[in-house]
Protein backbone atom coordinates (compact mmCIF):
# COMPACT_ATOMS: atom_id res chain seq x y z
CA UNK A 1 0.00 0.00 0.00
CA UNK A 2 1.33 3.39 -1.25
CA UNK A 3 2.27 5.77 1.99
CA UNK A 4 0.77 9.28 1.98
CA UNK A 5 3.19 12.02 1.82
CA UNK A 6 1.62 14.91 0.36
CA UNK A 7 4.69 16.29 -1.40
CA UNK A 8 2.94 19.84 -2.71
CA UNK A 9 4.70 22.94 -1.67
CA UNK A 10 8.40 24.59 -2.13
CA UNK A 11 11.13 23.05 -0.82
CA UNK A 12 14.98 24.69 -0.60
CA UNK A 13 17.66 22.04 -1.49
CA UNK A 14 19.83 23.47 1.81
CA UNK A 15 23.27 24.12 1.67
CA UNK A 16 25.65 22.32 4.36
CA UNK A 17 27.68 24.80 6.04
CA UNK A 18 31.30 24.29 6.74
CA UNK A 19 33.68 26.48 8.72
CA UNK A 20 37.11 27.85 8.07
CA UNK A 21 38.52 24.43 8.47
CA UNK A 22 36.05 22.41 7.02
CA UNK A 23 34.31 21.09 9.42
CA UNK A 24 30.71 21.35 9.50
CA UNK A 25 29.16 23.75 11.44
CA UNK A 26 26.12 22.71 13.02
CA UNK A 27 25.04 25.41 14.67
CA UNK A 28 25.45 27.50 11.24
CA UNK A 29 22.91 25.18 10.45
CA UNK A 30 20.41 25.51 12.79
CA UNK A 31 20.49 29.05 12.43
CA UNK A 32 20.02 29.08 8.79
CA UNK A 33 16.74 26.55 9.48
CA UNK A 34 15.45 29.18 11.87
CA UNK A 35 14.97 31.79 9.11
CA UNK A 36 13.89 29.89 6.61
CA UNK A 37 11.42 28.67 9.20
CA UNK A 38 9.54 31.98 9.29
CA UNK A 39 8.49 31.33 5.42
CA UNK A 40 5.83 28.90 4.49
CA UNK A 41 8.03 26.08 3.29
CA UNK A 42 6.92 22.83 2.84
CA UNK A 43 9.96 21.25 4.10
CA UNK A 44 13.58 21.15 3.22
CA UNK A 45 15.96 18.86 1.16
CA UNK A 46 18.73 18.00 3.43
CA UNK A 47 22.06 16.54 1.55
CA UNK A 48 20.94 17.30 -1.83
CA UNK A 49 23.11 18.72 -4.36
CA UNK A 50 23.41 21.67 -3.34
CA UNK A 51 24.07 19.82 0.28
CA UNK A 52 27.58 18.61 -1.03
CA UNK A 53 26.15 15.12 -0.02
CA UNK A 54 29.23 13.73 -2.24
CA UNK A 55 31.98 15.36 -0.73
CA UNK A 56 30.85 13.88 2.77
CA UNK A 57 31.78 10.87 4.52
CA UNK A 58 28.81 8.99 6.71
CA UNK A 59 29.17 10.05 9.81
CA UNK A 60 29.70 13.92 8.70
CA UNK A 61 25.86 12.93 6.66
CA UNK A 62 24.49 11.43 9.39
CA UNK A 63 25.37 14.71 11.31
CA UNK A 64 24.03 16.83 9.42
CA UNK A 65 20.46 14.83 9.19
CA UNK A 66 20.59 14.63 12.64
CA UNK A 67 21.02 18.69 13.37
CA UNK A 68 18.60 19.35 10.71
CA UNK A 69 15.83 17.39 11.58
CA UNK A 70 15.99 19.02 15.16
CA UNK A 71 15.34 22.38 14.15
CA UNK A 72 12.62 21.22 11.30
CA UNK A 73 9.47 21.84 12.90
CA UNK A 74 7.48 18.55 12.84
CA UNK A 75 4.72 20.21 10.24
CA UNK A 76 7.45 20.45 7.74
CA UNK A 77 8.95 17.72 5.86
CA UNK A 78 12.65 16.46 5.96
CA UNK A 79 13.26 15.21 2.50
CA UNK A 80 16.88 13.24 2.92
CA UNK A 81 19.46 13.35 -0.09
CA UNK A 82 20.45 9.37 0.52
CA UNK A 83 21.65 7.70 -3.34
CA UNK A 84 24.93 6.55 -3.54
CA UNK A 85 26.50 4.94 -6.25
CA UNK A 86 25.98 0.90 -4.95
CA UNK A 87 22.65 -0.55 -4.49
CA UNK A 88 23.44 -1.69 -0.46
CA UNK A 89 25.11 1.84 0.61
CA UNK A 90 21.86 3.90 -0.65
CA UNK A 91 19.82 1.62 1.40
CA UNK A 92 21.74 1.77 4.38
CA UNK A 93 21.86 5.59 4.24
CA UNK A 94 18.13 5.64 3.66
CA UNK A 95 17.45 3.35 7.21
CA UNK A 96 19.69 5.80 8.80
CA UNK A 97 18.41 8.92 7.36
CA UNK A 98 14.31 7.27 8.39
CA UNK A 99 15.92 6.43 12.15
CA UNK A 100 16.78 10.08 12.36
CA UNK A 101 13.50 11.31 11.17
CA UNK A 102 13.23 11.97 7.64
CA UNK A 103 9.78 11.74 6.20
CA UNK A 104 11.22 10.52 2.90
CA UNK A 105 14.72 10.09 0.30
CA UNK A 106 15.23 11.79 -2.35
CA UNK A 107 17.22 9.15 -4.30
CA UNK A 108 19.30 10.18 -7.46
CA UNK A 109 20.38 7.55 -10.33
CA UNK A 110 23.80 6.09 -9.79
CA UNK A 111 26.18 7.18 -12.69
CA UNK A 112 29.54 6.07 -12.04
CA UNK A 113 29.37 3.29 -14.29
CA UNK A 114 26.78 5.26 -16.59
CA UNK A 115 27.25 3.32 -19.84
CA UNK A 116 25.77 0.44 -17.90
CA UNK A 117 23.14 2.10 -16.49
CA UNK A 118 19.84 0.50 -18.43
CA UNK A 119 16.67 0.87 -17.90
CA UNK A 120 16.47 -2.48 -16.57
CA UNK A 121 19.29 -2.02 -14.18
CA UNK A 122 18.25 1.38 -12.96
CA UNK A 123 14.69 -0.39 -12.53
CA UNK A 124 16.20 -3.19 -10.16
CA UNK A 125 18.05 -0.27 -8.29
CA UNK A 126 15.41 1.63 -7.14
CA UNK A 127 13.00 -1.11 -6.58
CA UNK A 128 15.41 -2.59 -4.39
CA UNK A 129 15.87 0.72 -2.32
CA UNK A 130 11.74 1.18 -2.44
CA UNK A 131 11.26 -2.51 -0.83
CA UNK A 132 13.63 -1.72 1.73
CA UNK A 133 13.32 1.52 2.53
CA UNK A 134 10.73 2.25 5.57
CA UNK A 135 10.15 6.05 4.34
CA UNK A 136 8.67 6.95 0.24
CA UNK A 137 11.26 7.30 -2.14
CA UNK A 138 11.33 10.12 -4.49
CA UNK A 139 13.58 9.83 -7.73
CA UNK A 140 16.37 11.87 -8.72
CA UNK A 141 16.73 12.95 -12.30
CA UNK A 142 19.85 15.56 -12.91
CA UNK A 143 21.20 14.55 -16.44
CA UNK A 144 23.56 17.74 -16.01
CA UNK A 145 25.76 16.03 -12.98
CA UNK A 146 24.87 12.25 -13.47
CA UNK A 147 24.75 12.36 -17.71
CA UNK A 148 22.15 9.92 -17.10
CA UNK A 149 18.10 11.36 -18.34
CA UNK A 150 15.80 9.10 -17.25
CA UNK A 151 12.47 9.28 -19.82
CA UNK A 152 9.20 9.67 -19.26
CA UNK A 153 7.88 5.80 -19.59
CA UNK A 154 11.02 4.38 -16.94
CA UNK A 155 9.60 7.23 -14.38
CA UNK A 156 6.16 6.20 -15.43
CA UNK A 157 7.15 2.23 -14.55
CA UNK A 158 9.06 3.07 -11.68
CA UNK A 159 6.25 4.91 -10.33
CA UNK A 160 3.96 1.96 -10.15
CA UNK A 161 5.92 1.08 -7.05
CA UNK A 162 3.78 2.00 -4.29
CA UNK A 163 6.77 3.06 -1.89
CA UNK A 164 8.14 5.55 -5.32
CA UNK A 165 6.05 8.19 -4.91
CA UNK A 166 7.38 11.26 -6.81
CA UNK A 167 10.50 12.84 -8.92
CA UNK A 168 12.24 15.61 -8.33
CA UNK A 169 13.90 16.27 -12.05
CA UNK A 170 16.08 18.98 -12.84
CA UNK A 171 16.64 18.41 -16.50
CA UNK A 172 14.26 21.23 -18.03
CA UNK A 173 12.29 19.49 -20.34
CA UNK A 174 8.62 20.48 -19.64
CA UNK A 175 7.40 18.12 -22.16
CA UNK A 176 9.07 14.93 -20.51
CA UNK A 177 7.39 16.44 -17.28
CA UNK A 178 3.74 16.54 -18.79
CA UNK A 179 4.40 13.12 -20.07
CA UNK A 180 5.06 12.01 -16.71
CA UNK A 181 2.18 13.71 -15.75
CA UNK A 182 0.22 12.10 -18.43
CA UNK A 183 1.35 8.47 -17.86
CA UNK A 184 1.30 8.47 -14.37
CA UNK A 185 -1.78 8.76 -11.29
CA UNK A 186 -2.48 11.26 -9.24
CA UNK A 187 -0.66 10.11 -6.37
CA UNK A 188 2.78 9.89 -8.21
CA UNK A 189 3.89 13.49 -7.48
CA UNK A 190 6.26 15.94 -10.13
CA UNK A 191 8.27 18.43 -7.97
CA UNK A 192 9.95 21.30 -10.65
CA UNK A 193 13.92 20.49 -9.85
CA UNK A 194 15.00 24.07 -10.47
CA UNK A 195 13.11 27.74 -10.24
CA UNK A 196 14.03 28.85 -14.18
CA UNK A 197 11.41 26.38 -14.73
CA UNK A 198 8.99 26.70 -12.20
CA UNK A 199 5.71 28.23 -13.35
CA UNK A 200 6.04 25.85 -16.64
CA UNK A 201 6.14 23.07 -14.76
CA UNK A 202 3.21 23.66 -12.45
CA UNK A 203 1.11 24.38 -15.64
CA UNK A 204 1.70 21.22 -16.47
CA UNK A 205 0.65 18.94 -13.37
CA UNK A 206 3.71 19.38 -11.05
CA UNK A 207 2.79 19.62 -7.22
CA UNK A 208 6.04 22.35 -6.03
CA UNK A 209 9.28 22.40 -6.86
CA UNK A 210 12.87 21.49 -5.01
CA UNK A 211 14.81 24.67 -5.79
CA UNK A 212 18.09 26.42 -4.92
CA UNK A 213 16.78 29.89 -5.41
CA UNK A 214 14.09 28.89 -2.71
CA UNK A 215 17.18 29.16 -0.56
CA UNK A 216 17.73 32.98 -1.01
CA UNK A 217 14.45 33.55 -2.42
CA UNK A 218 12.08 32.09 -0.66
CA UNK A 219 9.26 34.78 -0.96
CA UNK A 220 9.39 34.93 -4.32
CA UNK A 221 9.28 31.46 -5.01
CA UNK A 222 6.39 30.66 -2.73
CA UNK A 223 4.93 33.56 -4.74
CA UNK A 224 4.90 31.92 -7.79
CA UNK A 225 3.03 28.83 -6.63
CA UNK A 226 0.94 30.89 -4.80
CA UNK A 227 -0.03 33.02 -7.75
CA UNK A 228 -0.26 30.11 -9.77
CA UNK A 229 -2.85 28.27 -7.60
CA UNK A 230 -5.21 31.59 -7.36
CA UNK A 231 -5.42 31.95 -11.22
CA UNK A 232 -3.22 35.04 -10.82
CA UNK A 233 -0.65 33.97 -14.12
CA UNK A 234 0.50 37.51 -15.19
CA UNK A 235 1.79 38.06 -11.57
CA UNK A 236 3.12 34.45 -11.60
CA UNK A 237 4.88 35.06 -14.56
CA UNK A 238 6.39 38.35 -13.97
CA UNK A 239 8.20 36.40 -10.98
CA UNK A 240 9.09 33.98 -12.85
CA UNK A 241 10.98 35.86 -15.42
CA UNK A 242 12.82 38.28 -12.96
CA UNK A 243 13.81 34.99 -10.85
CA UNK A 244 15.56 33.92 -13.94
CA UNK A 245 18.73 34.99 -13.87
CA UNK A 246 19.35 34.56 -10.09
CA UNK A 247 18.36 31.19 -10.52
CA UNK A 248 20.75 30.60 -12.84
CA UNK A 249 23.73 32.12 -11.40
CA UNK A 250 23.03 30.12 -8.20
CA UNK A 251 23.11 27.31 -10.51
CA UNK A 252 24.33 26.53 -13.77
CA UNK A 253 26.65 29.24 -13.98
CA UNK A 254 28.69 29.41 -10.44
CA UNK A 255 26.69 27.07 -8.65
CA UNK A 256 26.97 25.65 -5.17
CA UNK A 257 29.90 28.26 -4.26
CA UNK A 258 27.26 31.02 -5.09
CA UNK A 259 24.58 29.88 -3.47
CA UNK A 260 26.73 30.22 -0.37
CA UNK A 261 28.39 33.58 -1.21
CA UNK A 262 24.87 34.71 -1.63
CA UNK A 263 23.67 33.05 2.00
CA UNK A 264 26.41 35.53 2.70
CA UNK A 265 25.09 38.47 1.36
CA UNK A 266 21.81 38.10 2.70
CA UNK A 267 23.00 37.83 6.66
CA UNK A 268 22.70 34.15 6.92
CA UNK A 269 25.78 31.99 6.82
CA UNK A 270 26.83 30.54 3.31
CA UNK A 271 30.87 29.69 4.21
CA UNK A 272 33.07 28.09 2.34
CA UNK A 273 32.60 25.15 -0.11
CA UNK A 274 34.61 22.29 0.25
CA UNK A 275 36.79 21.34 -1.80
CA UNK A 276 37.56 21.01 -4.88
CA UNK A 277 34.94 23.74 -4.96
CA UNK A 278 36.73 27.03 -4.85
CA UNK A 279 35.11 30.44 -3.29
CA UNK A 280 34.32 32.85 -5.91
CA UNK A 281 36.41 35.76 -6.85
CA UNK A 282 36.23 39.29 -5.67
CA UNK A 283 35.21 40.07 -9.36
CA UNK A 284 32.49 37.07 -10.03
CA UNK A 285 31.23 38.11 -6.08
CA UNK A 286 30.26 41.82 -7.47
CA UNK A 287 28.67 40.42 -10.31
CA UNK A 288 26.74 37.97 -8.22
CA UNK A 289 26.06 41.26 -6.34
CA UNK A 290 24.68 42.97 -9.22
CA UNK A 291 22.31 40.25 -10.03
CA UNK A 292 20.70 39.53 -7.28
CA UNK A 293 19.83 43.15 -6.32
CA UNK A 294 18.47 43.53 -9.76
CA UNK A 295 16.00 40.62 -8.74
CA UNK A 296 14.73 42.15 -5.59
CA UNK A 297 16.60 39.52 -3.56
CA UNK A 298 19.57 41.74 -2.08
CA UNK A 299 18.71 44.89 -1.23
CA UNK A 300 20.96 48.13 -1.79
CA UNK A 301 21.78 48.82 1.96
CA UNK A 302 23.53 45.11 2.25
Amino acid sequence: MRKEVDLAGIYPPIPTPFDCDGQVAEEKLTENLHRWNEYKLRGYVVLGSNGELVLMDEEERLLVLRTARAAIPEDRLMIAGTGCQSTQATIELTASAAAIGADAALVVTPSYYRGLMTRDVLREHFHAVAEASPIPIIIYNIPACTGIDLDAHTVAELGEHENIIGIKDSGGNVTKLAEICRLTGPDFQVLAGSASFLLPALSVGAVGGVLALANIAPAQCLLIRQAFLDGDLEQARQVQLRMIPANVAVTRRWGVPALKAALDMLGMYGGPARRPLLPLSTETKGELRAILTMAGILHEDR
